[in-house]
This record gives structure tokens, C-alpha cells and sequence, in this order.
């Protein structure tokens, strides 16, 4: 399985569900933290188009939270944040999406943290402002990712989990962090 070093010490065992809810399309994933190391357990996508009707798609999510939850027993959620564009209506239907996920979680007594996407940008490529497919290209790198079959909206989750993975370290070592990790790690980074 493809892992990475953290750099502090860490809980022995933590599974981590990152979610990037969406109406659209909703990705996930799942890391596990086994004392220093950080491990890309799964990722994907619920494509919800399909769907025709709102409250169809919020069921769909539900569902599969629910799902992830009973399979992988997570001990923290993190979720990204919804975006407030300009465009009120899908502000509230991606509200409704991450809404809908914590409640899978609540409903379960799991902690959940969220993330803007700009804090999840900055902690996974250090650039608060980088393409969705930087992000990709950071986690797949960092995570030795296969980069045959995945998506965006589930590299977000995973980038997103690793956020609330590197969020913990920063609360353990003030110092840390992934530039520490990447400055102390150059050699398993591939260019």
C-alpha cells in the first residue's frame, strides 16, 4: 500500500474519512495513520447527475457516507467547507451536501472537523490558491498514488484528509508540518 512519513509522533492507529461533498459529484476518501506513517486506504466518487431530483441526490449521499462509515469505522471526518460563490442557489445545495454527510457522522458520534479549500490548498501544495489538478498532482505524489484511475473530486477528499492529518501534527509541533515533512523527506518525492 502506498504510505508516507508523517513527522511527529502520532496516535497508533487513526482512520481519517475526507469528504469533498458535492451535488454533483461527491468524492471521498479514507487514509489510515498507523504511528508515523499515513496510508491512501481508499478513494472515490459518487456521481450523482444522474439524479434528478435534489432530495434524491442528499439520500445518495447519506447512503454513502453511511456506508464508508460501517466499512472503514473512521475516527474523525474532515470535510471540506462549502465555497460561497456568487451563486446563492448552489451555496445552499452544497451546504445541504456537507449537511447531509455530518449527519452520517453525527448520527454515529464521529468528530468532524471542515476545511476551507483555500486551507486545504495551502496544506497540501503550500499555495492557498492551486488548480484542483495540483492538488491531484501533490497527493499523488505524496500518497504514491497509481495516477491511471482517479478523479479530482477524490483526490480532494484525500487532500482534505491529509489536511486534518498535518493539522494534527501542527498542534503536536508548532514547527512541523508538511514543509518540515518535505524538507526532512526530499529524497521521496518524485519530480
Amino acid at each position: 500500500m502506498p504510505v508516507i512519513s508523517a513527522n511527529n509522533s502520532l496516535p497508533k492507529e487513526k482512520i481519517i474519512l475526507g469528504l469533498d461533498p458535492g451535488t454533483q459529484v461527491f468524492g471521498y476518501g479514507v487514509l489510515k495513520q498507523e504511528g508515523r506513517k499515513i496510508v491512501a486506504i481508499q478513494m472515490g466518487v459518487v456521481k450523482l447527475d444522474k439524479f434528478r431530483s435534489h432530495e434524491i441526490r442528499l439520500a445518495k449521499i447519506y447512503e454513502k457516507v453511511s456506508q464508508l462509515i460501517e466499512e472503514f469505522t473512521p475516527d474523525e471526518v474532515a470535510i471540506e467547507s462549502p465555497f460561497f460563490g456568487k451563486n446563492v442557489q448552489t451555496a445552499l445545495k452544497l451546504g445541504r451536501a456537507q449537511g447531509v454527510s455530518m449527519a452520517a457522522a453525527i448520527a454515529r458520534q464521529i468528530p468532524i472537523v471542515e476545511y476551507s479549500p483555500k486551507t486545504v490548498k495551502q496544506s497540501v501544495t503550500g499555495n492557498g490558491n492551486a488548480s484542483k489538478e495540483q492538488v491531484a498532482a501533490m497527493v499523488i505524489r505524496l500518497l504514491n498514488i497509481s495516477q491511471e484511475n482517479y478523479l479530482l473530486d477524490a483526490t480532494d477528499a484525500l487532500a482534505i484528509a491529509l489536511t486534518h492529518s498535518n493539522q494534527g501534527d501542527k498542534k503536536q509541533d508548532s514547527k512541523g508540518g508538511w514543509d518540515k515533512f518535505l524538507k526532512n523527506n526530499s529524497d521521496r518525492i518524485k519530480q
